[in-house]
C-alpha cells in the first residue's frame, strides 16, 4: 500500500509537535509529580539517567525502525527481528494498547474536574468555604468519580470517539493540526502554574525536598524501577508509538535531532509539573512533616486533590483551576491519539480501510478499558503491570537491534539524512549493555515483591487477582506472550509478509 503526501507528517515540526504530543501527557502532570513526591531527588536523578541510557536509544531505534519499514509495530518490527520473532512486536503493541485502555480513563477524569472547576465558577459558595466546612470535600469527590462512576464511563467513551473523529481526519489535518494548538498552550499553562506555586508560602520548601538526593535510597529496587519505566511511560520508550509515528515521516527526515528535541521537550513538561504540584503541597500542609508523609503515601489523587485546593487560595482561583484542568485533558488526549494511531495502523496492515480500523478502534477501547473506568484498583493493577511490561518491550526492541547489529543499524537506518550524529559506540554499548540491565532490573524486580502475598495467598493459591502481586503481572505477560507464539506464523503473514 503506497503512502500519499497526505499520510505523511508536512514538515520537520510536525513530527516534532507529534513526538512530543505522543510523549507529554498526563504521566507529565498525574504520575510523574507521585513518584517524585515518593521519592525525592533520587528518583529525579536517576529518571535523568535512564533518559540517557535507556530512553534516548530506544527512541532512537523505534524512529529509525518506523521510517524505513513504513508498517505498525508488529510488521515492522517483524521485518527487523525476523519471521519467528513477530510475538515479540505483537507484545510490544499489546502491552501498549494495555496502557492506552486505562490511560484513556485519565482524560475522563481530567474532564470531571473542568466540570467541577466550572460549576465551582457558578456556585455561591466558595471551594475554601466548602473546604473549611468539610476538610474531606476533595478526597470524597476523587473517590466518587473514580469508582463505579458512569458519568465517567460515559465521558471516557466520549473521548474515544473524540480521538477518532480527530484521526479519521488523517496525519496532516488530523494528529499534526491538533498537537500544533495542544503543545504550545501546554507549556504555557504549566510555567503559569510553576510561578504560582513557587510564591506562596513554603513553595520554596517543595522545591528543595524534590531536588534532595537521599542516598540510601539507590539500595531500594522499587526506585530504580519506577525511574526507568517512568522514563519509559513519559517518553514513550519502548511503547512502539514512535515506531508508529515516524512511518508517516518523510524519506528525508532527520532522526536523531527530532528524537533529542522530543525526549527534552517532554522531561522539561515533567520538571515543570513537579515543580507546580510539589510546591503546592508544602505551601498547603500544616507542617513540612505533613506534606512529606502526604507526598510518600504515593496518592494516586495528588493532582486531583491539590491543585484544586492551591487555586482555591488565590483570588480567581476557580478560572486558573479550570484552565489547569482543561491543559490536563488536552496533555492527555494528545497522547491518546497516538495510542489509539497504533491501533488504527496495524489495522490498515491487515487490510481495513481506515473508516473500519476507526470503527475496531471504538469497539476495542470501549470493551477493554470499562474495567479501568469502573473500578480504581483494576486501573491500578493495569498501570502496575504494562508500566513495568514496558521494560520487557524495550528488551524486545534492543533484542531486534542488536540481532540485526547495533553498528550496521545506525549506520544504515539512523544517519542517513542526518546532521545531528550520537556516537556509534555510546548507541552500540546502550543496546547491548540494556538488555543486560533489563534482564536485571525485572529479576530485582520480583525478587522484592511489592505485595504482601507476591506469589500465592495466605490460602495457598495463585495470587492472580492481587492489584500489585509479581503473579498477576507474570500471569498476565505470559498469557499476551503465550497468544503470540501460537500465532506467530499468522501474525507474520498478515501484518509483515510482502504483499
Amino acid at each position: 500500500m503506497s503512502q500519499t503526501d497526505t499520510d505523511q507528517f508536512s514538515s520537520r515540526w510536525g513530527i516534532i509537535l507529534a513526538s512530543l504530543g505522543m510523549a507529554i501527557g498526563a504521566g507529565n502532570l498525574w504520575r510523574f509529580p507521585r513518584l517524585a513526591g515518593q521519592y525525592g531527588g533520587t528518583f529525579i536523578l536517576l529518571w535523568i539517567l535512564f533518559l540517557f541510557i535507556w530512553s534516548i536509544p530506544l527512541l532512537l531505534a523505534e524512529f529509525a525502525i518506523g521510517k524505513k519499514f513504513k508498517k505498525g509495530v508488529i510488521g515492522s518490527y517483524a521485518q527487523l527481528a525476523g519471521k519467528k520473532y513477530t510475538w515479540m512486536g505483537f507484545f510490544i503493541t499489546i502491552c501498549t494498547l494495555g496502557i492506552a485502555f486505562y490511560y484513556s480513563i485519565v482524560t475522563a477524569w481530567a474532564l470531571r474536574y473542568f466540570g467541577f472547576s466550572l460549576a465551582n465558577l457558578f456556585s455561591s459558595q466558595s471551594l475554601s468555604e466548602k473546604l473549611v466546612e468539610n476538610p474531606e470535600y476533595l478526597n470524597q469527590f476523587w473517590t466518587s468519580i473514580s469508582n463505579a462512576n458512569w458519568i465517567t464511563v460515559g465521558l471516557y467513551i466520549m473521548n474515544i470517539f473524540l480521538g477518532v473523529f480527530v484521526l479519521s481526519k488523517g496525519i496532516q489535518k488530523g494528529l499534526e493540526k491538533a498537537n500544533r494548538i495542544l503543545i504550545p498552550s501546554l507549556f504555557v499553562l504549566l510555567l503559569i502554574i510553576a510561578a504560582l506555586a513557587l510564591n506562596m508560602d513554603n513553595g520554596i520548601r517543595g522545591l528543595e525536598y524534590m531536588f534532595s538526593i537521599h542516598w540510601a535510597d539507590f539500595s531500594n529496587a522499587k526506585i530504580w524501577i519506577e525511574a526507568l519505566t517512568q522514563s519509559a511511560w513519559s517518553t514513550g520508550a519502548g511503547w512502539g508509538l514512535m515506531m508508529t509515528i515516524s512511518s508517516y515521516s518523510r524519506k528525508n527526515e532527520e532522526i536523531t535531532l527530532n528524537t533529542f528535541i522530543s525526549a527534552f521537550g517532554n522531561n522539561t513538561a515533567s520538571l515543570v509539573a513537579g515543580m507546580a504540584i510539589l510546591p503546592a503541597v508544602f505551601a498547603l500542609a500544616p507542617s513540612y512533616e505533613g506534606a512529606v508523609s502526604y507526598l510518600q503515601s504515593g496518592n494516586q489523587a495528588l493532582t486531583f486533590t491539590i491543585i484544586p485546593k492551591l487555586f482555591a487560595t488565590f483570588q480567581g482561583g476557580d478560572i486558573l483551576s479550570l484552565i489547569f484542568f482543561a491543559a490536563l485533558f488536552l496533555a492527555a488526549f494528545s497522547s491518546l491519539l497516538p495510542m489509539i494511531e497504533l491501533f488504527a495502523r496495524n489495522m490498515n496492515d491487515l487490510g481495513f480501510t481506515r473508516k473500519k480500523a476507526m470503527t475496531r478502534v471504538v469497539i476495542f477501547f470501549i470493551i477493554f478499558g470499562f474495567p479501568s473506568a469502573y473500578s480504581l484498583d483494576f486501573f491500578s493493577n493495569q498501570d502496575w503491570v504494562w508500566g513495568v511490561g514496558l521494560i520487557v518491550t524495550g528488551l524486545f526492541i534492543l533484542f531486534a537491534v542488536v540481532k540485526a547489529g547495533a553498528k550496521k543499524f545506525k549506520e544504515e537506518l539512523m544517519d542517513e539524512n542526518s546532521d545531528f550524529k550520537v556516537s556509534t559506540r555510546y548507541f552500540v554499548i546502550c543496546m547491548s549493555g540494556n538488555m543486560v540491565l533489563a534482564i536485571f532490573l525485572i529479576y530485582w524486580w520480583l525478587s522484592q515483591g511489592y505485595s504482601a502475598y507476591p506469589w500465592f495467598d495466605a490460602d495457598g493459591h495463585w495470587n492472580v487477582f492481587d492489584v500489585y502481586s509479581n503473579a498477576t503481572t507474570l500471569t498476565q505477560w505470559a498469557a499476551v506472550m503465550l497468544v503470540g507464539i501460537v500465532m506467530n506464523k499468522f501474525l507474520y503473514n498478515k501484518f509483515a509478509a510482502k504483499k
